[in-house]
């Protein structure tokens, strides 16, 4: 590559780095391509992206941004995983993990926050942000609903009283 396109590169990578939500770093050592390619699938599926790049060129991509703090993982045959949605990275790369042993979660970053391997798992136990948002519009809902059900039991309770009444005469 010569100096040009590695500006370009460093360029890229700075500008995702100032505007992810999130960062993993791994090792990949040992993974075929076939596996990597299934990553990256699941990565995208997932609204999240996979990157391979020179660590030398990734650490200087990193200057001025929120994640500096994975500088310290770079070394040996890095890859990073990264997206806008904080779990939507880390939940792919954890579940890639489990399957492959050949991917080493190293850490990540999550704004200004460094996490280590143990903080990247924890990440992607969370629910996702649409998951959140669910919950949250079926909470507001709830009590809609409720109110909308206690409104109309009167009415239901009166009916079948009079209903009662009415077939107790006829029976009678």
């Amino acid at each position: 590559m010569d100096r040009a396109g590695k500006e370009v590169l460093v360029s890229s990578l700075n500008d995702v780095f100032k505007s992810t939500g999130v960062v993993v770093v791994a090792h990949y050592s040992g993974l075929t391509v076939a596996q990597m390619q299934k990553l990256r699938k699941d990565m995208k599926q997932a609204g999240a992206s996979v990157r391979v790049a020179k660590n030398r060129l990734v650490k200087i991509a990193l200057e001025g941004t929120d994640v500096q703090s994975i500088n310290s993982y770079l070394k040996g045959p890095t890859i990073l995983c990264y997206s806008q949605d904080p779990v939507a990275a880390p939940k792919v790369a954890v579940a890639f993990a489990k399957e492959h042993e050949k991917l080493v979660l190293l850490g990540g970053a999550m704004g200004r926050t460094a996490l280590n391997a143990d903080g990247v798992k924890a990440l992607a136990t969370m629910p996702s942000l649409d998951e959140l948002r669910a919950k949250l519009v079926g909470l507001i809902q709830a009590p809609a609903t409720k109110l909308a059900q206690v409104s109309t039991a009167p009415a239901a309770k009166l009916a079948r009283v009079f209903g009662a009444y009415a077939n107790r005469d006829q029976a009678a």
